[in-house]
């Protein structure tokens, strides 16, 4: 078993980390403070081929697997874990156009896709529906024209800001997840509005809001494959999705440890630097076991995902649970060890704890996970 990167994958990491670090990082608190990413921004992660990571070769993306997907969103997360999530829900909407949508509807959205001159959105849960994403109720009805939208989407990031919105729709008549399809909705349509911008706790530069539909007519080739089999669409870049956003808290909660030693080796008490004080050592310690043990077990879901392993849904499902979790008690720990200067923005520590509390909820909530893996154990025995 080799646990060793490649040289192309080390190649991909240090790509992706010199950039957040140049382009990304010396922002990412003024984007905060604005409550948006510059749209200038994701031309400029495209050329790097960041803009379609898991889209074919042959439709013009960059064919990564899916651990080498999570070596990106590791290292721009370690500049910023709002702007690489940002880039992730991106992803995982190509990657859906790319594998079920119809050569015509790849030729009209892929070129701007891959650019990111269309920047993308992911519209499936709605006020009512979270967890139970199957119960949704926002409804496309055939007309003379394609397609009228009603409903509402809820916590859409991007909302009001993408180009164009990948929407999971009631199209049939069946309850749960038979009746639902996947449709593409261009910013600007007729019918198309947004909520207020919502006040969050973290990701503070994604702007998000609700996606209203009234009356919003879409024609029918922006039917993503084929009607009834959306929720399967919409599922099958879950897998993914839970390990680029368990990857985002695994780049931030590195930062936070490298600057905490940072800090630790220059903060005098009693005489000496804190770093010299056995019981901080211990937490030092406790971190470091926790985020090797965090990457190890990423990289290991991720090598099974792209094996297409029987089990690779349950992997995924674990590794975003626990390593998110970590994330989350790994910044918390480096705020405290920081002391009183840990809760000053100046000091960058309190940003990742507010960015990673979302961590587990979105992409399935740590409860939800927790569903899955029980299942898939009890349907083993």
């Amino acid at each position: 078993m080799d646990f060793a990167l490649t040289e192309e994958q080390t190649a991909i990491f240090d790509m992706a980390h010199a950039f957040g670090q140049d382009r990304i990082a010396p922002n990412a608190r003024d984007w905060e403070a604005q409550g948006t990413i510059p749209k200038e921004l994701w031309p400029e992660i495209a050329q790097l081929g960041f803009g379609g990571l898991y889209v074919s070769e042959e439709t013009g993306g960059a064919g990564l697997g899916r651990l080498d997907a999570t070596l990106v969103f590791e290292a721009l997360s370690m500049a910023c874990p709002s702007v690489a999530a940002f880039l992730s829900i991106h992803n995982m909407c190509a990657k859906m156009i790319d594998t079920f949508g119809s050569d015509d509807i790849k030729s009209r959205y892929m070129p701007g896709v891959l650019s990111m001159d269309t920047v993308l959105s992911y519209c499936l849960t709605e006020p009512g529906s979270g967890s139970d994403a199957a119960a949704l109720k926002t409804r496309a009805a055939r007309s003379n024209a394609g397609y009228t939208l009603n409903g509402t989407k809820a916590f859409i990031s991007g909302g009001g800001y993408s180009d164009a919105y990948v929407v999971m729709c009631r199209t049939g008549d069946a309850a749960g997840p038979k009746g639902i399809s996947t449709v593409i909705v261009d910013a600007g349509t007729d019918g198309l509005s947004y909520g207020a911008l919502e006040d969050k706790m973290g990701w503070r530069s994604q702007p998000t809001r609700q996606v209203q539909f009234d009356d919003c007519t879409i024609p029918a080739d922006n039917l993503i494959g084929d009607e009834g089999k959306g929720f399967g669409y919409a599922m099958a870049g879950l897998d993914g999705g839970r390990l680029n956003i368990a990857a985002c808290s695994l780049g931030a909660a590195q930062t936070a440890l490298n600057m905490t030693l940072d800090y630790m080796g220059e903060r005098k008490a009693f005489g000496q630097s804190i770093d010299q004080f056995q019981a901080l050592q211990f937490r030092l310690a406790e971190m470091e076991i926790e985020m090797q043990a965090a990457r190890t077990f990423l990289r290991q879901a991720a090598w099974k995902l792209d094996q297409n392993a029987p089990d690779a849904t349950k992997f995924c499902a674990m590794a975003k649970k626990f390593v998110t979790e970590a994330g989350s008690k790994t910044v918390n720990q480096c705020l405290q060890l920081h002391g009183g200067y840990g809760y000053l923005a100046d000091y960058g520590i309190e940003k990742l704890v507010r960015d990673l509390r979302v961590h587990e909820i979105l992409e399935g909530t740590n409860e939800i996970m927790r569903l899955i893996v029980a299942r898939q154990l009890l349907a083993e025995r």
